[in-house]
C-alpha cells in the first residue's frame, strides 16, 4: 500500500502523519509512507486545504486529521 501524507508542516499536518504511521503499526499493514510537502505536488492531487491523506495514488481525506477510528476502517478496508 502506498500511503501520502500532504501538508506542508503545519500541526494538524504533521498530527494525520504521526497517527497514520501510528495506526499503521498497531494494525500490521505493510505500507510505504511518504510526505509530501511541495505545494505544487499537493495542488496536482486537487487538493486545497491540507492536511491530506491519499491511499494508493487516491485522496481519502483532505483539510482535517481523521480520529483514529476513521483513520483504521479506512486502511481496513484497502488492505
Amino acid at each position: 500500500m502506498e500511503i501520502k501524507i500532504l501538508g506542508t508542516g503545519c500541526p494538524k499536518c504533521n498530527t494525520l502523519e504521526k497517527v497514520t504511521r501510528e495506526v499503521i503499526a498497531d494494525l500490521g499493514i505493510d505500507a510505504n509512507i511518504t510526505k509530501v510537502d511541495d505545494i505544487v505536488e499537493i495542488m496536482a492531487y486537487g487538493v486545497m486545504r491540507t492536511p491530506g491523506l491519499v491511499i494508493d495514488d487516491k485522496v481519502v481525506i483532505s483539510g482535517r486529521v481523521p480520529s483514529v477510528n476513521e483513520l483504521s476502517k479506512l486502511l481496513n478496508n484497502k488492505n
